[in-house]
């Protein structure tokens, strides 16, 4: 009794919690310096690839190699192994506004790549580099014609003085079509394999990053469908229409109600809810937007609320609210868009039963797999820009997807099952004009719809026609669908230019623009963020003080209508007209130019309020952009102007030429005899002025007249020494697709058009010439025959000899058309429609 009672044992929690509180107390081992600095490096690429992971993911093809760049050069020059003016000038892409002489470089090296090499002597790397590069042309002419130059070998040791960030500037300057792969090369380097080669969409592990307040929003391509993805996950966690907790709605009008309601029961029990298409219901996707807000504050753990939509046609459009895309896990996973992958997702379409059940399986299945063919080839073409489909030079793209082909294939099911032949030209015209060609608004781009079909769908496909270059089409006899997707596996070419019709050197210049794209973006972000640097070094101030400087004087309309006055009455008074006028636009331009910048330079000083119109102007000069080139600036130049593709550096000098060429011409205010028509602001004046001064000589209806075109044998406007017969001489055109034959080739086609020696034909271009100069054109005005067709650009020509030629101000193409020339062909006229082959007025360099 007298004992005193043990002390009751601590409880296991009560020795746990302890241990716990004595472990929390340990401090943990202290890292090295170099162990701290590797241990912050894994933190620093993980989250830079987590981010990058979750951006891409939501971003276009197109825009991935952008986003990598701009990550990959603020990594650079916030670390410290890059400046700002070495990425300067790799983003820049610089012009030397006197880069000399070429000396033997002229033989073989484009004119317009001379003044980047001499641009990048600014960098002590590349000091004297054009020296060298004359000194050992023959090797530098070797290395330029590599196919791979980015990994190939530098003539003059530079492949030891330059490391890969200089040869990627340097392959920026003198090899645009290869800085693509080159950036990959360096992004690869400097941030992994992730930054270049992405895995394929993986819904599951997308699914793993929502939450029940965070929706999916996918963008919607065609051949592209996420419904599978979303249901297949669905069925595997147990969420499907059988079991009540998942609903598919397509939206469209008086879908509004439901899909509200069911949002709302499944934010509340628990499901998944998809709607598909918002895009056709702009105006209720606000409305959605704060239902989601309302419902996501409580929602049920298990709800989910995925949304698709199409992207806007023009990249400037907005479709769905900024805010909802900001909240959504966005997913943008396109389609393989080559001749292959398109030719196999369209024929997948098509089962052997549906072949089975025509009355002309033969003829069906062979015609059907043209169909695909034309189907994956007018598709694929949008990756060539202007020359592949106009409407891309407006931002817009032909939305074909695999609900045209199938409506083809429901009326060749009833053509053939209706007809005791093939009705070869009603299909043509059926799936040419209206239905693929129901989506085409612009002439040129329904020729090229309509041309493919022409060459393709006609009697001998069932003989073994081919579809593309060495591609014929298979014998339907015996063939089952299975046996035509072996077909195209073992049989189908190697993706080229060429399986479109166009030219090799169409690559080449789609690369140059994916080039231009990527950097013009950067370009434009970087001023738009306020990085562009207005105040850099004085550059904007530099900018304006050279353009001032160099400002050509207006011209004086009182004194130009006192020398105009007695040519009034002269058969030439149309050509003087046009003078006149184009005197009157070049005074807007170059009086707009002077107030905008005396104004700017004041704003600059403090001697004015800074307007948005000013801030728009210097954001423009600081990026080396024409004002006016951004659709959103008040500040405009390009309004005053003529249509153009030029950085700042060289649409200025071009300017001032086309003032050297506006004096001459008024000296006397006589027409040159080879007018640079490429330097007038309204050349359809011009072409209206050859047929008044030909209809007035010869007193004929003007509304009865047209123009045609002929090749000369001058090769210099030096060359012509007098005025033709019914119209005028031109110089200054490029060719792109093709070229004219040189002289020596074009010897063996001369012919006499009114007194004016004309030779050669179009032929195929040859490597690397994108755009080739044209010889001096003669412009000859005639009367309109009755075989000519009408049409919205002008009269087409039928004969067999000619191509109609459209003639554009810029390789843009599509709003700068001016007329339709006509030119020589001894291979068909279909040939150069495919290969896309039109005159420009300019370069875009």
């Amino acid at each position: 009794e007298g004992e005193a009672e043990p002390e009751p044992e601590p409880e296991p929690e009560e020795e746990e919690e302890e241990e716990e509180e004595e472990e929390e107390g340990e401090a943990p081992p202290e890292l090295t310096a170099e162990e701290m600095a590797a241990r912050c490096q894994v933190l620093i690429d993980s989250i830079t690839n987590t981010v990058w992971d979750y951006i891409r993911r939501g971003l276009f093809v197109r825009h991935k190699q952008t986003v990598a760049a701009m990550i990959a050069l603020k990594i650079a020059t916030n670390d410290g192994w890059l400046k700002d003016e070495q990425v300067d000038y790799l983003v820049s892409g610089k012009d030397s506004s006197d880069p000399g002489n070429m000396g033997p470089l002229g033989a073989w090296l484009p004119e317009i790549i001379w003044p980047k090499i001499k641009a990048l002597e600014g960098l002590a790397e590349f000091k004297g580099i054009g020296d060298t590069m004359q000194s050992d042309s023959d090797d530098w002419k070797e290395w330029f014609s590599l196919p791979n130059p980015e990994a190939s070998k530098m003539p003059s040791d530079y492949d030891k003085i330059l490391d890969q960030f200089y040869k990627l500037v340097f392959i920026r300057a003198t090899r645009p079509d290869r800085t693509s792969v080159a950036l990959n090369g360096w992004l690869k380097t400097n941030l992994g394999n992730n930054f270049v080669e992405q895995p394929p969409f993986d819904m599951g592990a997308t699914f793993k990053e929502t939450t029940n307040q965070t929706p999916v929003f996918f963008v919607l391509f065609p051949g592209v469908d996420p419904t599978g993805w979303v249901e297949t996950l669905g069925k595997e966690l147990g969420f499907t229409e059988e079991n009540g907790n998942f609903r598919n709605i397509s939206m469209g009008q008086g879908q509004e109600a439901p899909a509200e309601s069911i949002v709302q029961r499944f934010a509340k029990d628990g499901g998944w809810i998809m709607l598909q298409n918002c895009h056709l219901m702009e105006d209720w996707v606000p409305s959605l937007e704060r239902l989601l807000e309302v419902v996501q504050e409580n929602a049920h753990k298990a709800f989910r609320c995925y949304v698709s939509a199409e992207a806007p046609s023009m990249d400037w459009m907005k479709n769905m609210p900024e805010s909802l895309l900001q909240s959504c896990v966005k997913v943008s996973n396109e389609a393989p868009a080559d001749v292959k992958s398109n030719l196999m997702r369209a024929w997948s379409e098509f089962s052997q039963d549906r072949i089975d059940a025509s009355s002309k399986p033969k003829e069906y299945k062979g015609i059907l797999f043209c169909l695909c063919y034309f189907h994956a080839v007018v598709c694929g073409r949008r990756g060539f820009g202007p020359q592949g489909w106009l409407r891309m030079a407006n931002g817009q793209t032909y939305s074909y997807n695999t609900g045209d082909l199938t409506i083809c294939d429901t009326v060749l099911f009833n053509y053939l099952d209706t007809n005791p032949g093939v009705p070869w030209q009603d299909l043509r015209y059926v799936f040419g004009e209206i239905m693929y060609g129901g989506h085409i608004t612009d002439f040129w781009d329904r020729l090229v719809d309509n041309n493919y079909l022409a060459i393709i769908m006609k009697e001998d496909l069932l003989e073994g026609a081919e579809l593309g270059p060495g591609f014929p089409a298979p014998s339907p006899e015996g063939l089952s669908n299975t046996g035509y997707s072996d077909y195209v596996s073992a049989n189908l070419p190697e993706e080229s230019p060429p399986m479109y019709g166009l030219h090799e050197n169409s690559e080449i210049a789609y690369l140059n623009s994916a080039t231009s794209a990527v950097f013009d973006t950067i370009l434009r972000l970087k001023a738009g963020s306020g990085g562009g640097g207005g105040d850099d070094g004085g550059g904007v101030d530099a900018v304006i003080a050279d353009i001032l400087e160099r400002l050509p004087p207006q011209f004086g309309m009182i004194t130009l209508d006192e020398k105009a006055e007695p040519l009034m009455e002269s058969e030439h008074q149309p050509y003087v007209l046009v003078a006149v006028q184009e005197c009157g636009r070049m005074n807007l331009l170059l009086g707009e130019i002077a107030i905008s910048l005396d104004e700017l330079q004041k704003g600059r000083a403090g001697q004015l309020n800074m307007t948005q119109k000013m801030e728009d102007l210097s954001s423009a000069l600081s990026i080396n952009q024409v004002p006016g080139r951004n659709p959103f600036h008040k500040a405009s130049w390009e309004k005053f102007a003529w249509p153009s593709m030029k950085a700042l550096a060289t649409w200025y000098p071009d300017a001032i030429l086309r003032c050297e060429a506006l004096e001459k011409w008024t000296e006397k205010i006589t027409l040159p005899f080879s007018l640079w028509i490429p330097g007038l602001f309204n050349p359809t004046s011009f072409l209206t002025a050859i047929k008044q001064v030909t209809a007035r000589l010869k007193k004929l209806p003007l509304d009865n007249m047209s123009t045609e075109t002929h090749i000369t044998k001058m090769m210099s406007k030096d060359e012509a020494v007098a005025y033709p017969e019914d119209g005028a001489f031109v110089h200054g055109l490029y060719i792109e697709g093709a070229r004219w034959q040189d002289p020596d080739e074009a010897a063996a086609f001369e012919e006499d058009i009114a007194g004016t020696m004309c030779a050669g034909i179009l032929t195929d271009s040859r490597p690397r010439e994108l755009l080739c100069e044209m010889p001096v054109m003669y412009i000859k005005a005639v009367v309109i025959q009755s075989t000519w067709v009408p049409e919205s650009v002008g009269y087409i020509r039928p004969e067999s000899h000619l191509y109609n030629c459209p003639v554009y101000s810029t390789t843009f193409r599509g709003p700068t058309f001016i007329f339709v020339a006509t030119l020589k062909t001894k291979a068909a006229a279909s040939k150069w429609i495919s290969a896309g082959v039109a005159l420009a007025f300019q370069t875009d360099g």
